[in-house]
C-alpha cells in the first residue's frame, strides 16, 4: 500500500533568499487576485467560467506582458499551481453536495499563499550535517530560481519526495515536503468500535464512557489578545513599532494554532490506536458557526450569545480533529464513518425503546427518557447512538 506523509521544516534563508521568496509569494497573490478578479467579472456578467487550461494560458500572456513582465522572473510551476488552487476552491464552491465557501481575495501578510514546486526533479536535497572542514552545518534543500536554502531537520525524511512547498507563518518561512511511502498492507490490533459525540464542553464524548476535555485554547489567551490588538490599534499604521506589534500578535496566533494541533495530533493518535472502527456526526461547521448578527433590515437575535458559541466551536478544531483521524485510521488498518447529525442526543439508546423527544434533554448534561426511564450523560448518550448508527449503516451497505 502507498501512503502519503508530509513533513513540514523551518527553514533559515539568507536575507536576498528571504527577499525572492517574499517578491515570488507576491507574484502568487497577484496572479491569484487577478485571475479570481477575472472569474467574478464572469460571473457576474453571465458568462462561463474559464477552466484552468485557459487561466494558464492567460499566464503566460501576462508573463509577456509590459505591465506584468515582472512575473517571469518568478518560478513558473508556483504560479501554475496559485491557478490550480483557484479553481479547485471555485469548484468546491459550486459543489451542491457540500458547498464550501466562495474563495477571497488574499491580502499582503495576512494570507498564507504557499509556493508549490511541483516537479521532484528539481528539488535536491544536501542532508549532510558537516562541511569540509569538520564544522557542523545545517541541511539544505535547492529550488528553482532560489538556489541553496538551509532548513532545520528536525526528524528524517521517509519516503520519495514528490512535491514542495514553501509557506511564511508568523514570521518565518517553512517548506513542506510530500513523500510518497510504500508500507504493507496494514492490519489493525483491535477490534474494537467507537462513537463519537464532539461538544463544547467536553471536547469528546466516547461511547464507551470517556470523555476527553480540550484546554480551551483560544479563551486562554483571550484577554492577551485582546491587549495585543488595542496596542496595535494605538500605533501608526505600517510603522516600525506597528510591524513589531503586528509581529508579537502573528506569533501569539501562531502559538494558539500550534498548541490546538498538538492536542489534536495526541488525541487522534490515542483513538486511532485504540479503536479499529470510529464513527462520528457529519457536522457541517461552515453552517452552526454562522454568525447570528443579520443585516440593518433583518437583525439577528441572541447575537452576543452565538458569537460565543461560534468561537467555542471554532477553538475546538473539530474539522481538523475528524480529517486527522481518518487519514490515521487509513494508516493503521481501521476505518472512520459518519453518521447523520439531527437526534443523536435525543434518542433512547435503550434498543426497546428507541424513543425521541426534545424532553428526553431536560439539561445540557443531562438525558432522561420520558418513556422508559433510563438516564445516563446526555453526551455519552449521543456517542452511543452515534455507534449504533454507524453499524446500521455498515449492516445494510452492500459488500
Amino acid at each position: 500500500m502507498k501512503i502519503l506523509k508530509s513533513f513540514r521544516f523551518r527553514l533559515e534563508p539568507t536575507t536576498e533568499q528571504s527577499q525572492c521568496l517574499t517578491r515570488y509569494r507576491g507574484c502568487a497573490r497577484l496572479v491569484w487576485n487577478k485571475a479570481l478578479a477575472l472569474q467574478k467579472g464572469r460571473l457576474e456578467a453571465g458568462y462561463p467560467l474559464l477552466s484552468y487550461e485557459e487561466l494558464a494560458r492567460l499566464l503566460t500572456l501576462w508573463r509577456h506582458s509590459e505591465e506584468y513582465g515582472f512575473l517571469a522572473n518568478a518560478p513558473i510551476h508556483p504560479l501554475q499551481w496559485t491557478l490550480k488552487f483557484l479553481d479547485r476552491a471555485i469548484r468546491a464552491a459550486f459543489d451542491k453536495s457540500n458547498p464550501a465557501r466562495f474563495p477571497t481575495f488574499k491580502k499582503k501578510n495576512r494570507d498564507e499563499a504557499g509556493l508549490r514546486f511541483p516537479d521532484p526533479k528539481q528539488i535536491k536535497l544536501d542532508l549532510s550535517t558537516k562541511d569540509a572542514d569538520g564544522r557542523c552545518v545545517l541541511p539544505k534543500v535547492c529550488l528553482p530560481k532560489i538556489g541553496w536554502v538551509k532548513f532545520r531537520k528536525s526528524r528524517t525524511i521517509d519516503g520519495t519526495i514528490r512535491n514542495a512547498t514553501v509557506t511564511w507563518q508568523a514570521g518565518h518561512w517553512y517548506i513542506s515536503f510530500q513523500t510518497e511511502i510504500d508500507v504493507p498492507e496494514p492490519v489493525h490490533p483491535s477490534e474494537s468500535a467507537v462513537g463519537i459525540d464532539r461538544g463544547i464542553v467536553h471536547f469528546a464524548a466516547l461511547s464507551d464512557g470517556t470523555f476527553v476535555d480540550a484546554p480551551g485554547w483560544f479563551r486562554r489567551h483571550e484577554k492577551k489578545l485582546a491587549w495585543e490588538m488595542r496596542k496595535l490599534s494605538r500605533k501608526k499604521r505600517f510603522s516600525r513599532n506597528w510591524q513589531k506589534q503586528k509581529a508579537r500578535l502573528q506569533r501569539l496566533h501562531a502559538h494558539i494554532a500550534n498548541a490546538r494541533r498538538d492536542f489534536l495530533h495526541k488525541t487522534s493518535t490515542a483513538i486511532s490506536k485504540t479503536h479499529a472502527m470510529v464513527f462520528v456526526e457529519d457536522l457541517r461547521i461552515q453552517n452552526m458557526s454562522r454568525s447570528a448578527k443579520g443585516t440593518r433590515e433583518n437583525p439577528g437575535k441572541n447575537v452576543r450569545a452565538k458569537s460565543g458559541l461560534n468561537k467555542a466551536i471554532l477553538d475546538q478544531g473539530w474539522f481538523m480533529f475528524q480529517t486527522f483521524l481518518g487519514y490515521k485510521l487509513h494508516w493503521s488498518g481501521g476505518w472512520l464513518g459518519t453518521v447523520p447529525a439531527p437526534y443523536t442526543s435525543q434518542r433512547c439508546p435503550v434498543p426497546e425503546c428507541g424513543h425521541v423527544s426534545n424532553a428526553n434533554r431536560p439539561r445540557q448534561s443531562t438525558f432522561r427518557c420520558e418513556r422508559c426511564g433510563y438516564e445516563g450523560n446526555a453526551d455519552t448518550v449521543g456517542a452511543m447512538n452515534i455507534l449504533r448508527a454507524g453499524l446500521a449503516r455498515i449492516a445494510c451497505s452492500p459488500v
